[in-house]
């Protein structure tokens, strides 16, 4: 973490690494949502896909953006390395989703809340945001140095 900080290249990166992760949720969300909408998919379908087509979006874009120097592998191992990597992050997410949003329901259920948003509404999102950070991190660390390692 400390290299982000300190290495003004690093930063860029993560600064890019993030634009293209967000980029690609849009990518994610936009297709699973056409998917589901116009051809009556399955969301498991439709998300299976949709989540398939933002990683190869997303491998696009670190490749010739975010790490423009990275070519000494060639391209169908890096994109099969970039493709676990994501896969894995599901395996970290998943588990966030199941374990943190209870606690915080409670929480937020304690809470008098003044306004019309829900406790729900609110340990959902929240819930969600400390996983796309925690994953976010792990997918940039682990591209960095195992599926872009072979740049400085």
């Amino acid at each position: 973490m400390t290299v982000i900080i300190t290495d003004p290249q690093e930063r860029t990166r993560f600064l890019k690494f993030m634009a293209v992760g967000a980029f690609g949720a849009l990518v994610d969300f936009g297709i699973a949502n056409l998917l589901v909408h116009f051809l009556n998919m399955p969301l498991v379908f439709a998300g299976s896909i949709s989540f398939t087509c933002a990683v190869i979006s997303n491998f696009i874009w670190n490749r010739y953006w975010t790490y423009p120097d990275s070519r000494s592998r060639p391209l169908s191992r890096q994109l099969a390395m970039f493709f676990v990597v994501n896969v894995a992050g599901i395996a970290i997410r998943i588990p966030i989703l199941e374990f943190v949003e209870p606690p915080l329901l409670a929480l937020f259920r304690s809470i008098d809340l003044t306004s019309s948003i829900t406790p729900e509404f609110l340990s959902r999102n929240f819930t969600l945001a400390i996983a796309v950070g925690i994953v976010m991190l792990w997918n940039f660390f682990v591209n960095r140095y195992w599926t872009y390692n072979d740049i400085n």
